[in-house]
C-alpha cells in the first residue's frame, strides 16, 4: 500500500506533505514568508499564506511564471486597500465597486490535502462573504484542478455568483473558442451572447475574431481598456506567451442564470496585464451555504503557431484544451 506523510500546518515551522510525486512545502517568496509551493516535478503552483487566498505563481520549475506579478506589491501585508498584486483570485459577480474590491491583505489557513492544499480566508468584514481556493495537481501530467468557493456568514440571503479571475503576465495574446458553428439556413436558432461594456472598442487592433475563435492580445504599450464576455457550454481561455500556453476550462450549466448578460467567460486587459476570467451561476445563496467553481487547468511547453487562423489554431490550440479535464 501507498503510504503518505502528513503534517499540521504550524506558524513558524516548515511542513511538507508527499503524496505519490505531489509535493507541498512551506517556502518564502518575493517577500512573503508563509507561501505554500505544491509541484508534481514537473510545474509548481505558489500560494501566499500571509494575504489571500491568492495564487501568485504557476509555471515549469525554473521557468517563466505564465501570472502577472506587480514587484512592488509582493511581500505586502494588511494594506487598507485591496492590492491587485497579480495571480489568481476568486471574487463576487457581478462587479461591484465597493463590495467585490474588499481587501483579502490578512493571513490565510492553509490546509494540506492529499495532493495541494486550500487557502481559506477569514470571513471578510465589510461583505461577511469567506473565500477560499482549493488547489490539487496531478501526479505526473501538467495539470491542476482548482475550486473556487465562496460561504455567505452573513444574516441573511444574498445573490451572487463565484468568479474565477487569472491575471496574466504581459506580452501574451488570450484565445476562446466559440461554441460549434453551423450554417445558414440549417442552424437558425442563436448559440450565445456576447457581452460588451462602455469601452469595449472592436476597432481596437487588439481584437481579432475568426469563424471559431476570439483572441486578445496584451500590450504594453496600449493603456486603454478592453472587455469582453460570452456563454459557452464548455467555457475555456489559452493564453500563449513565449511558446508556453496556460489553458483553463470549465463546463457551465446553460439552463442556470449568469451574470453580466449571460456571460460564463469574460477577458480584461489594459497595458499592465490581461485577465482570463470564469463565471459560475448567478443565484440566492443562504447563510452558511457555500458556491464553488471548478476549473481544471493545464500547462504546456513547445506551443508554436506559425498564424492566428482556424487552422492552424485547430491544429496546436485546440488538442490542448481537450487534454484539460472538464466537469462541474
Amino acid at each position: 500500500m501507498l503510504r503518505y506523510l502528513l503534517l499540521p500546518i504550524i506558524t513558524g515551522l516548515v511542513t511538507t506533505t508527499i503524496f505519490a510525486s505531489v509535493k507541498v512545502e512551506k517556502t518564502e517568496y518575493k517577500g512573503w514568508p508563509n507561501c505554500y509551493r505544491v509541484s508534481n516535478g514537473k510545474i509548481e503552483i505558489i500560494v501566499t499564506g500571509d494575504v489571500g487566498p491568492r495564487v501568485i505563481r504557476f509555471g515549469f520549475l525554473g521557468g517563466q511564471n505564465l501570472f502577472k506579478e506587480y514587484p512592488e506589491q509582493m511581500g505586502g501585508t494588511k494594506e487598507e486597500k485591496f492590492q491587485l498584486r497579480g495571480g489568481d483570485r476568486v471574487w463576487k459577480a457581478p462587479e461591484d465597486p465597493v463590495a467585490t474590491w474588499a481587501p483579502d491583505n490578512v493571513p490565510v489557513e492553509i490546509h494540506i490535502t492529499e495532493n495541494g492544499l486550500i487557502a481559506r480566508a477569514p470571513v471578510e468584514p465589510l461583505t461577511s462573504l469567506q473565500k477560499e481556493i482549493e488547489v490539487s495537481m496531478a501526479t505526473s501530467e501538467t495539470t491542476v484542478t482548482v475550486i473556487h468557493r465562496i460561504t455567505n456568514r452573513s444574516l441573511f440571503s444574498l445573490e451572487f455568483a463565484p468568479w474565477a479571475l487569472t491575471m496574466m503576465a504581459q506580452g501574451g495574446t488570450a484565445v476562446s473558442g466559440f461554441p460549434p458553428r453551423g450554417h445558414h439556413p440549417a442552424n437558425l436558432e442563436a448559440t450565445n451572447p456576447l457581452t460588451m461594456w462602455a469601452y469595449t472598442n472592436f476597432a481596437d487592433p487588439r481584437w481579432k475574431f475568426t469563424r471559431k475563435y476570439l483572441m486578445l492580445r496584451q500590450d504594453p504599450n496600449n493603456k486603454e481598456a478592453q472587455k469582453l464576455g460570452m456563454f459557452n457550454p464548455d467555457t475555456w481561455a489559452a493564453y500563449v506567451l513565449n511558446n508556453e500556453a496556460f489553458v483553463k476550462r470549465t463546463s457551465p450549466d446553460p439552463t442556470k442564470t449568469y451574470p453580466d448578460f449571460g456571460a460564463s467567460f469574460e477577458t480584461f486587459t489594459n497595458n499592465e496585464f490581461l485577465e482570463v476570467e470564469s463565471l459560475g451561476p448567478l443565484g440566492v445563496v443562504r447563510q452558511g451555504q457555500t458556491v464553488e467553481l471548478i476549473e481544471h487547468w493545464g500547462l504546456f511547453r513547445n506551443v508554436l503557431l506559425k498564424d492566428w487562423d482556424d487552422d492552424e489554431l485547430d491544429r496546436v490550440l485546440l488538442p490542448l484544451v481537450r487534454s484539460v479535464g472538464s466537469g462541474r
